[in-house]
This record gives C-alpha cells, sequence and structure tokens, in this order.
C-alpha cells in the first residue's frame, strides 16, 4: 500500500515539473525587433553598387539562432539578396549593425526588407520596411593609363604579336572595357569603335575590383578570330591601324579614350 502511495506521488511530481516546463517553453516570448536604422540615418534609401546601413536592436528571451536579411524587389523581379548572419547565436539580446553590400547590377526602384529573427525554440519574428534604390550620381569618367605599347609605327608581320598593357580606374565602378585594333582608312570616330567594326584585342565587362582593373591585351597577326567576347573571324589584310582603348562607368555611361597608338600590319 505504502508502495502504492509512493509511486502516485512520484507520477504526480513528474507530471507537474512536465506541466511546469511545458508552460514555461510556451510562455517565452518571441524575439522582439526595433529596426532603428534602414540606410543612412534611417532614410529608407540606398545606393546600387554601395552598402547599406542596417541597424536594431533585438531582445529574444529563447536565445537568438540565427539572423536573415532578405531584400527583393517590389516587382517581383529577378533581384534579390538573402543574407544568413549566425555569430549572434545563444545571445538573449543583441544590437545588429551590417552594412549590407547592393549589387551593381540591381535595378532602382521600390525594394522590401525583411529582418527575420529565429530562436532557439524556433520562433521567429519579421521587422519589414520599404526601401528605395536609386543610381549613384556620377558624372566623373574612368581615367585610362597605358604603362606598354608598341612604338609609333612599329611594323607587324606574320605570327608576331601586338600587345597593349594598362589600368583603368574609376571613382565608383568601372562598367566596360574595349581594346580594338582599327584600320585608319576607316575614318571611325573613337565613339563608334566597337566589336563589330575593328579587330577586338580585349573585351570585358568583368573586373578585377569595381574600382580598378589591370588589363594585358594581345592578338597574334594572321590568327583567324579576334578576342571578343563571342570571337569573330578576322580578315587581315596590310596597312596602317592603331589601337585604341575605351572604357566605360556603370552608372553614369561616361566614356574614357585613350590616345591612338599607330602600327603597321604586312601580310
Amino acid at each position: 500500500m505504502k508502495k502504492t502511495i509512493l509511486q502516485s506521488a512520484a507520477l504526480l511530481i513528474l507530471s507537474a515539473l512536465a506541466f511546469v516546463s511545458c508552460e514555461t517553453e510556451e510562455n517565452t516570448a518571441k524575439p522582439v525587433i526595433d529596426l532603428t536604422e534602414v540606410g543612412l540615418q534611417n532614410s529608407k534609401t540606398g545606393t546600387i553598387g554601395s552598402d547599406l546601413h542596417l541597424a536594431a536592436e533585438i531582445i529574444a528571451e529563447g536565445r537568438i539562432h540565427t539572423l536573415t536579411v532578405e531584400l527583393h524587389a517590389e516587382d517581383n523581379s529577378d533581384h534579390s539578396l538573402d543574407s544568413l548572419y549566425t555569430e549572434f547565436a545563444g545571445l538573449k539580446n543583441t544590437s545588429f549593425h551590417k552594412h549590407i553590400d547592393i549589387p551593381t547590377d540591381f535595378t532602382p526602384g521600390d525594394y522590401h526588407l525583411h529582418l527575420i529573427v529565429t530562436d532557439q525554440q524556433g520562433q521567429q519574428s519579421v521587422a519589414e520596411s520599404e526601401l528605395s534604390l536609386q543610381l549613384p550620381s556620377d558624372a566623373v569618367a574612368p581615367i585610362v593609363q597605358i604603362t606598354s605599347h608598341p612604338i609609333e609605327n612599329q611594323s607587324y608581320g606574320m605570327g608576331q604579336h601586338i600587345q597593349l598593357s594598362g589600368i583603368v580606374t574609376d571613382n565608383l565602378s568601372l562598367g566596360g572595357l574595349y581594346i580594338g585594333l582599327v584600320k585608319a582608312d576607316q575614318g571611325l570616330d573613337d565613339a563608334s569603335v566597337n566589336a563589330s567594326n575593328t579587330i577586338t584585342l580585349l573585351h570585358t565587362h568583368s573586373f578585377s575590383s569595381t574600382t580598378s582593373h589591370t588589363f594585358n591585351a594581345s592578338i597574334e597577326v594572321g590568327t583567324t578570330t579576334d578576342n571578343d567576347m563571342t570571337s569573330k573571324a578576322i580578315e587581315w589584310t596590310s596597312g596602317n591601324y592603331y589601337i585604341v582603348v575605351k572604357c566605360k562607368d556603370t552608372y553614369g555611361a561616361n566614356w574614357t579614350y585613350s590616345a591612338h597608338y599607330p602600327i603597321q600590319v604586312t601580310i
């Protein structure tokens, strides 16, 4: 009889403990997010190709598991980013402050931002904000510096390599680089030089950094195709040529042109 009473008491205690544990878990508040800054000085604006200031104060009784920042265009275009942060795991409260890079291929317009906090009990809270992304004001053209080039009117024959090297820089972001070998009698102005009407030594929109790129361009006289992004056939003829470098920035579409470097080709 005494044994039965003790067993019943033990079961009651275990049940009470389980109830208290369950109740405690159920009563743990979801994370609380105070989104204090979206854009510099909470302007709700950001600049494409730059970083977005984002700050928040977070309280999580159930301790933080992950923080996620999601950004997507309001027009449901493909422009979106998703950043996951795990360094805050285990904290009950924290000051979140990040500078999030906005890709240069994003288009200006209205976006929507979500800051999502998930605690270690799986509870989740979301803070949202509208955000306008803008192109930067850019009136400064890139700079082209040539570090190695042919001597004036240097002659090249079959199998020889025409080479040019240099550095292009921009104050904000490089957008495109084209180096063409132009037949002198074509009478092209620099703005008209492109992959369709010249022999391409180099054509790229991919750079080692957004603001600076070192290039080495070369082509062999007599080769059958050039170095365009999609190579095209070359019809070599003897005559006077010159090399010119064109470079533009990403935002203002400001172009810079190098000096002409005249050479002779003998087939």
